[in-house]
């Protein structure tokens, strides 16, 4: 029979093996904590934006697009309503759109999402809102009843036609300056903190 401290030299054999082996083994426990991703992690309003020319029109925008709207639902009777119909839709369509993008770009949320070309969205969207905003607003100034609600309806349409022609102007400045590529640079800066965040080591082309 072996004596306690025979058993006890070969407890501490045993256990210096299992730290050896489990030191030597490439699935090694990891201590790092694991922190809970929020889709809402790192939101925040980004004043530059807002302070920004194009963050200005954007605002000018949803303001002009909802007074008109205001105006031409505060008209109760019309004979023929189709222009007021055209003019109702336009305004509500571009007042949802513009003020979903302007959320979109004063919280920074389009940088989460570097895929889409958000350069070329600004610029299809105020480009269309300017055409259906003229069309809109010349079909109401021909086929009115020349009521207070249409004459506003018709200036505030007007108004913001020139509003969003020139955030056109400045979104095709920005979209041929480059600024869509700012997507893929952001994405790539995003895999690198991520491969760093791993422990990863990167292979970079003037180390090697």
């Amino acid at each position: 029979m072996r004596t306690g401290a025979e058993a006890d030299g070969l407890d501490g054999e045993a256990s210096n093996a299992s730290m050896i082996s489990g030191a030597s083994s490439p699935y090694q426990p990891t201590t790092e904590p694991v922190h809970a991703r929020s889709l809402l992690g790192g939101i925040r309003c980004d004043l530059e934006y807002l302070r920004s020319y194009l963050g200005i029109l954007k605002v000018v925008e949803v303001v002009l697009s909802l007074l008109g709207f205001i105006c031409i639902e505060t008209i109760m009777l019309c004979s023929p309503c189709g222009g007021v119909y055209f003019f109702e839709f336009v305004s509500c369509s571009t007042f949802v759109i513009t003020g979903v993008l302007l959320f979109i770009f004063s919280l920074n949320l389009h940088i989460k999402v570097p895929h889409v070309n958000w350069s070329l969205t600004d610029l299809v969207n105020t480009g269309a809102s300017t055409l259906f905003f003229f069309l809109a607003s010349l079909v109401l100034a021909c086929i009115n009843h020349g009521t207070s609600a249409e004459i506003a309806a018709v200036l505030f349409g007007f108004l913001v036609t020139c509003v969003y022609g020139l955030n056109s102007f400045l979104a095709v400045r920005k979209w041929r300056r480059g600024d869509s590529c700012q997507g893929v640079a952001t994405s790539s800066e995003y895999t690198r903190a991520r491969t760093a965040s791993r422990g990863e080591v990167e292979t970079r082309p003037e180390l090697a």
